[in-house]
């Protein structure tokens, strides 16, 4: 479930430098500045060594590349709310395949997803808070494999992308670190 904003959030790892009168901002370009000190040119260009565009939800739990053994180079990551397949990532995919030579798409959600049970009463809440309705879709989900299957679909169904062979969709538990592949005929 999400966290309601009257409750305050766990601590983090850098509030040491967040109470020193710097943001979380400051402390992320400060790392960035020892990052960069001796960062060399991988050499690379953008299209992904092993051809292949992952979209998943962009939880702080979900370490992609160490789960899925990838390293820098090796795929495009497409991150939203969910790990659902909306517009923008149908979008970001047709770029990956036509532009930038991706062959094979992987989806995941994950176990304790926010998304699981928020409705579309989010968006209105959110319309009479800021006055103004949002145009996109909350895209909430009541099952997991449910929503998995209608993603694969999506992209399966997606016009704009000529690579629709190699879709397989799964989900992530974050409690055990296991991939479980989601059949998307049940």
């Amino acid at each position: 479930m999400p966290i309601p904003a009257s409750q305050p959030l766990p601590p983090s790892s850098d509030n040491a430098a967040e109470g020193a009168g710097g943001t979380v901002t400051d402390s992320l370009v400060e790392a960035n500045q020892r990052y960069a000190a001796s960062f060399t040119d991988p050499g690379m260009d953008a299209r992904p060594v092993r051809r292949v565009a992952v979209v998943s939800c962009m939880d702080a739990r979900i370490d992609l590349h160490a789960a899925l053994g990838l390293k820098l180079g090796d795929c495009h990551t497409i991150r939203n709310a969910g790990g659902v397949v909306t517009d923008d990532i149908i979008r970001s995919l047709t770029i990956s395949q036509r532009a930038l030579g991706t062959r094979s798409v992987v989806l995941i959600h994950h176990t304790t997803c926010g998304l699981l049970g928020l409705t579309e009463d989010f968006r209105h809440d959110l319309a009479a808070e800021v006055g103004q309705r949002p145009t996109w879709a909350v895209e909430a989900f009541k099952d997991l494999d449910e929503d998995v299957r209608q993603s694969m679909q999506r992209v399966r169904t997606s016009p704009f992308l000529p690579h629709t062979d190699d879709v397989r969709g799964f989900v992530f538990d974050v409690t055990t670190g296991l991939l479980r592949e989601i059949d998307p005929q049940d």
